[in-house]
């Protein structure tokens, strides 16, 4: 039997602590976001008997799922609640959250006992190799949660002041979405999703079927904001010419549908909050680009130009549209980052294409923290560029990459290669570049949690050093 003890001291009190832990949502934020994992069910409570089951990859073997299933044996509110691992990988789990205040500062103790997989077998291998495998594993986790929950909270403060939101999300799913819905969720906000097929009893969903123009009206009105983060992945498949009309039309049919529905409500929303993207600049060099420059070339210009516009029904009945165009956004547990990873991991990284393109990234947690900020801030409407105020060429992006992962990034994959490999879309997406500059959210008061590229990386990697 083993024991780890891990302590986190939060800037908040006790109360306001152990609300964010009793959210539905914490359990996807708790959960570190290297892991590429998937939430069956998260009971909207910490009360004995409740549970929060997920799947994830095998470790050494991602093609065979496990399942985590953790049920609450103690609820003590707001000094204490506890779960036991019923079914899992380890041979026995159970954990105990003990919480205390000081001064307004909260000192969150994390104590869990456990018996590493395969029973007494399992803890002699563990006992030949230091216990360093399992605790080391354990310990970057609960380094994570800290990081986390630290930085949720402070976000949420800066907005304690205001109302809490009922908000809508399309595109809750995807990657960002994900971590949007539960973020928004452990600030108190009444958290919906629009989903593309029925509804399940009893959730927070409502159905839509975009590409046959259905919504119910009445499904949507109250909500005080609805945010769009839905469309066809723009580099998921090689572009021909069906994909490409897919990606106008899913983009054109949803949000024409969610603008023109809520432009004809009695009681609108105040904010409508729509993804878009920085290939609105299109190819640009070494050109810095703000808010306030032209338009681009090229399909994917012409395709978020379009997009934008798609809005225009509820800008012109007086709704607050805010345009979020997103950079590549960082995370080990899917997009750009994730796939990326396997090969690096291999030793087979490099610059791309020669690397003197700029590439304009953000963290997710960033991504998400700027969306949350545009929402609460009524004087944000139009165009924010979501990218670091850090923008790198690729041959950096692949030097600091290889650096975190201590792997060699000298193998470069040239031009014609990736054209080959990935077609049309290996220019825009692979080849091209912008060197995107976020002025308008920095005007607002926004401050980045990651401004370097080296910070974003080891925290979504979960490799400080």
């Amino acid at each position: 039997m083993y024991k780890y003890t891990h302590e986190s001291v939060v800037d908040a009190d006790i109360e306001t602590t152990f609300q964010w832990f009793e959210h539905e949502g914490s359990f996807r934020r708790l959960m570190p976001p290297w892991e590429v994992a998937e939430e069956v069910r998260a009971d909207d409570s910490l009360e004995v008997g409740s549970q929060r089951v997920f799947r994830f990859p095998a470790p050494g073997a991602p093609f065979l799922k496990m399942t985590w299933v953790a049920e609450h044996t103690a609820y003590d509110p707001p000094n204490h609640f506890a779960d036991t691992m019923i079914k899992g990988p380890f041979w026995s789990w159970n954990h105990d959250h003990n919480l205390s205040e000081v001064d307004g500062t909260t000192t969150v103790k994390d104590e869990v006992t456990y018996q590493v997989p395969f029973g007494p077998l399992g803890n002699l291998a563990d006992r030949i190799l230091g216990g360093f495998l399992v605790k080391g594993r354990i310990a970057r986790m609960f380094k994570a949660r800290e990081l986390r929950l630290q930085r949720d909270l402070k976000e949420h403060s800066k907005f304690s002041h205001l109302g809490r939101k009922r908000i809508l999300v399309a595109g809750s799913s995807g990657l960002i979405g994900t971590q949007l819905v539960a973020f928004l969720d452990t600030g108190g906000h009444d958290v919906w999703r629009l989903v593309r097929r029925e509804a399940e009893e009893g959730s927070k969903e409502l159905s839509w079927y975009p590409d046959k123009g259905i919504l119910n009206p009445t499904d949507i009105e109250g909500f005080d904001v609805i945010i769009h983060l839905g469309g066809a992945g723009i580099g998921d498949k090689r572009w021909n010419n069906k994909r490409k009309k897919l990606i106008i039309d899913s983009r054109k049919d949803s949000t024409t549908l969610l603008s023109d529905t809520m432009s004809k409500l009695e009681k609108k929303p105040e904010a409508f909050i729509v993804a878009s993207a920085i290939g609105y600049y299109g190819n640009r060099d070494d050109e810095e680009l703000t808010e306030d420059s032209p338009p681009g070339d090229g399909f994917l210009t012409e395709t978020v130009i379009q997009w934008e516009s798609y809005a225009d029904s509820a800008r012109d009945a007086g709704i607050r549209v805010v345009n979020t165009r997103n950079g590549i956004v960082l995370s080990a547990a899917g997009g750009a980052l994730g796939r990326m990873l396997l090969p690096w991991k291999m030793g087979g990284g490099g610059p791309l294409a020669g690397g003197k393109q700029w590439m304009s990234w953000i963290s997710l947690d960033d991504e998400i923290y700027a969306i949350h900020h545009l929402m609460m801030n009524l004087d944000c409407e139009g165009a924010f560029n979501l990218t670091a105020p850090e923008p790198v060429r690729q041959k950096t992006f692949s030097k600091t990459l290889g650096k975190v992962l201590r792997r060699p990034a000298f193998a470069p994959i040239p031009g014609f290669a990736m054209k080959i490999l990935f077609g049309e879309l290996a220019g825009p997406l692979l080849i091209e570049g912008q060197k995107v500059m976020p002025k308008r959210i920095q005007d607002t008061g926004y401050e980045f949690l990651h401004k370097d590229l080296e910070s974003a990386l080891r925290d979504s990697l979960g490799i400080w050093r």
